[in-house]
This record gives structure tokens, sequence and C-alpha cells, in this order.
């Protein structure tokens, strides 16, 4: 009896134990589910979402990546370099050699590589970022960081002084590369690229020069010289919005949608400036001021001639080809013997204007735009300004995008004749690089060619340069010194141009 109940109660504690397990076992799962449940409702809330339901107990050690690591690309992409390098060089001189000659600052006459070699250390890829923001397209954004061992010679000639081989040194990369992948219904699915880096972080090519055989002095201001053409390129051909679009596959494939198109015109007038630095020792300052969205397009007003103060009262034309990146740089110089001095720069982001509104503004002027290297941060005086900005339809659009390819093309016509430094050199008196016929079929009216030479301290005092490029006829106004001017005009026949005394 005794053995009997024994296996009795062994039983029933054994079914009661399995019956809890399996009820703490479903409560469990049912709890690992809530919790699933509450983690994939936080993970689909922003910072600021999740700061208004915290408060301030938001724990500081939360953090939400954007991207993504890679950790086995990297360890593709070392095992590839030798191959990639080999093919990207080739590619790089091709494509950046005349780009160098595009952007080559007055003061040099000739800007090659002599030596070519992105060495054996590869990129790193930090993380990848995809995004679908239009249909028919993936968007990746690399997080790129390259501190490699290449050996590039440049080699730079000037006027004066034979051909000087220049090393570039300890070269780094860090930049945020987009990458557009245009989707197709054929085989490989792809049918073009879009590259491009991106201006927020704003990319950061470090180098050191060195000359080799020579001496850097030998063409004064030679290292920012080259400085700025490399700013220059970085920014009005690689940086967003600016893009190279690659088309893939084979088959003729439209590309025009993805290129950069102007979506807007901005009408802006100069007003004045107050209480500007003065850099004159005997005297005081004759500033002037240059402005632009792109450099390959900027415009300059006239020289006030002593004075602090001064009031141009000129209005320009610009273009804008992407409203939500851009900003219009205004940028005011010192005109003096040799290097123009700047007394002042500032940065309007078009997103803060409004279409077709006119805005009054005042404009506290600054040392640099960046102003973590600057140690004079004292006051440089104020801008006023008037901006106006209209946005495109599209028959304006094409029309603006058809005379901006012109006004390109006809200023590296005068470069190729000798009537401009450069073709970043700024465009005199009231320039446009959309005219105001944009409506009944553009028009692009400029003053001037001027020639200010961007801080290079290449263009001389007293010179600028007229034109009318759409009735393809150039008036230039030419003198050595201030008060004496000849006019020189200057017509196009058969795509050369040619010089005529008035």
């Amino acid at each position: 009896m005794g053995l009997i109940s024994g296996i009795v109660m062994g039983m029933l504690f054994g079914i009661g134990l399995m019956a809890g397990w399996k009820h703490m076992m479903e409560y469990r799962n049912k709890k690992r589910l809530a919790k699933a449940v509450d983690v994939k409702l936080l993970s689909s809330l922003s910072r600021e979402d999740i700061k208004k339901i915290c408060g301030e107990t938001f724990p500081c050690w939360i953090s939400f990546p954007v991207y993504e690591q890679v950790k086995w690309l990297n360890k593709q992409l070392n095992k590839l370099w030798p191959f990639i390098a080999d093919a990207a060089e080739a590619i790089i001189k091709e494509s950046v050699e005349p780009l160098l000659e595009d952007y080559r600052p007055p003061g040099i006459s000739s800007l090659k590589f002599s030596e070519l070699s992105l060495g054996n250390v590869a990129p790193k890829i930090e993380g990848i970022r995809v995004q679908s923001l239009k249909e028919g397209q993936i968007t990746m954004d690399i997080d790129l960081r390259w501190g490699g061992d290449p050996s590039i010679i440049l080699a730079v000639g000037a006027a004066v002084v034979a051909s000087i081989p220049i090393q570039l040194k300890d070269l780094q990369v860090f930049t945020v590369v987009r990458a557009i992948f245009q989707l197709a219904d054929e085989i490989p699915c792809i049918s073009a690229v879009v590259v491009a880096l991106l201006a927020e972080p704003k990319p950061r090519i470090d180098y050191t020069l060195k000359a080799v055989g020579g001496s850097l002095t030998a063409i004064p201001g030679l290292s920012d010289m080259i400085d700025d053409t490399v700013t220059s390129i970085v920014t009005d051909m690689l940086q967003w919005p600016h893009r190279i679009v690659v088309p893939i596959g084979g088959i003729p494939v439209d590309t025009s949608d993805l290129e950069l198109k102007p979506v807007g015109k901005l009408t802006v007038t100069v007003i004045k400036a107050s209480g500007l630095k003065n850099m004159e020792l005997i005297g005081k300052s004759d500033p002037y001021v240059v402005l632009h969205v792109r450099p390959l397009f900027k415009v300059r007003t006239k020289v006030i001639d002593n004075n602090l103060n001064p009031v141009w009262n000129e209005t320009f034309e610009l273009i804008a080809e992407d409203k939500e990146t851009q900003s219009l740089i205004f940028e005011v110089f010192d005109e003096d013997i040799g290097d123009d001095k700047k007394l002042g720069t500032v940065k309007l982001p078009l997103i803060d204007l409004q279409p077709d509104v006119s805005k009054e503004m005042e404009l506290r002027l600054l040392p640099a735009l960046d102003m973590l290297k600057i140690k004079d941060k004292k006051d440089r005086g104020t801008l006023a300004i008037k901006v106006f900005y209209h946005e495109f339809n599209k028959e304006e659009q094409s029309a603006a995008f058809e005379e901006e390819k012109r006004m390109v093309e006809a200023k590296k016509k005068l470069k190729e004749q000798g009537v401009v430094g450069s073709t970043i050199e700024a465009v005199d008196s009231a320039a446009s690089a959309v005219g105001s016929g944009i409506g009944a079929g553009a028009s692009i009216v400029g003053s001037g060619l001027g020639a200010v030479g961007t801080g290079l301290g290449a263009v001389g005092s007293g010179i600028s340069r007229t034109g009318r490029f759409i009735g393809r006829t150039i008036t230039r106004q030419s003198g050595l010194t201030r008060g004496s001017v000849s006019n020189i005009q200057v017509t196009e026949e058969n795509g050369t141009a040619k010089l005529h005394s008035m």
C-alpha cells in the first residue's frame, strides 16, 4: 500500500512539475513577445520622439547609428585594391587633368600630373547607409576615410620660370560619397550611376606640398594657388548637388534627368558695406565684392577707392541648381598692387529664401567661412544686400541650362585666346549667368568678364573686361593704371576671338 501511494504521489508531483514548467515557459514567452513589440515600436522612434517621452531622463548612452559597418567589404577592398588602383590611376589622369586646366589660376601657365600612383594602402569604409529617396533609384552614402601612401607629383609651370615638380605628400581624405543607382528592367538592372561628395559633413582633403628639385618660393603664392584650385574643383564639380553621371551596361540611356539643372534665378543687389577693416598703411582700403553660388560663375562689383563704407547699388543675376543645399557666397576684397586682400566673407543659405519675395538684409562679415583656424576674430563690418529668388518653370529651366553651357564654352574660348587668365575669374558689373530674357528665350547679357583672380594676386589693379556673350561681341576695357583706359572690341568669328582697337 505504501509503495502504491508513493508511486501515485511521485506521478502527481511529476505532472505538477511539468505543468508548472509549461506555464512558466508560456508566461516567459508572452513577456518576451511583449518586449519585442515594445522594442520594435521604440526602434521606429526618432531621437526627438524618445526625448519627448523620456524628458530629462533620456539616457546619454542611447545612440542611433545611421551607417552600417561593413568590415567584410573592407577585407575584400584590401584584396582588390592593387587592381582598382591601376584602373583608377588612368581614369583620374584622364578626367582630372582637364579640370586642372579649366580651374588653373591665372598665375600658373600649366598644371599637369608628371607622376600618379595611388599606392598600396586601400581606403577604409567606415559605414554605408542605403536609402530609397526616389522611385526607381537606390541611394547609397559611403563614409570613406583614406590615409594612403600615394605618389602624386604635379608639373607646375609659370610664365617666368620653368616647370617645377611639386609633390603632394601625407594625403588624407575624409568624405561621404553618395552613389545613386538608376534602376532598369534589363541586365545588369542598373542603367547609370551618379557619384558625388556630400556637402555635410564637409569633404576634407589634407596634404602637404614639397618641391622636388626646386623651391616653392619660385612662384609667389604657389601653395595658396594649388589649395584654391583643389578647393574649387571639389566644390564646383564633385560636391553635392554637383555630380558625375556614369552610364552603365553599354545600352544607350537618356541620363538627362540625372544631370544637375538650374532650378531658379537669384537677382542680387549689393547695396553697401559699413565698417570695413582698413588693410592699408597709407589711406584706406579700395573694396569690391565678389559673389557666387558656384565658383565657375563668379560676378563682382566695381572698385570703390579709399572708402571703408562703400556704396555700390549694383545688381547681378545668378542661377541656383539646388536650393536646399547651395549657398550664396559674398567675399569683400581690398584691391591692391599684387595680392588683393580679403576683408571679409559671408554665406547666405538659399533655403532661407522664399520664392518671388524680395528680401533686404544686413549680413555680418567674417574673416573666413571656416572659423576654427582663425585667430583674428575681430569685427569685419557688415554688407547690406537685397535678394529676390524666382523658381523656374520647365521652359525657363531648359533655356537657362542651355545658356549656362554656352557661357562655360564662351569663357573657355576666351581663356584659350588669352582674353581671360582662368575660367573661374569673376564677371564684372551686373553680368548674369541667366539674363533677364529667360522667359522669352534666355539671354546672357554680361557687362563684363572681370579679372578678380580669386585672391591669388594674379590680376593687377584697374583691369576690367566687359562682354555680351549672346551677341558674340565682347568689349574689353584694359588699363595698366587707374584712370587710364583704352577700349578694345573683341569679336568672335568661326570660334576665334579677334581684337580690334576702338
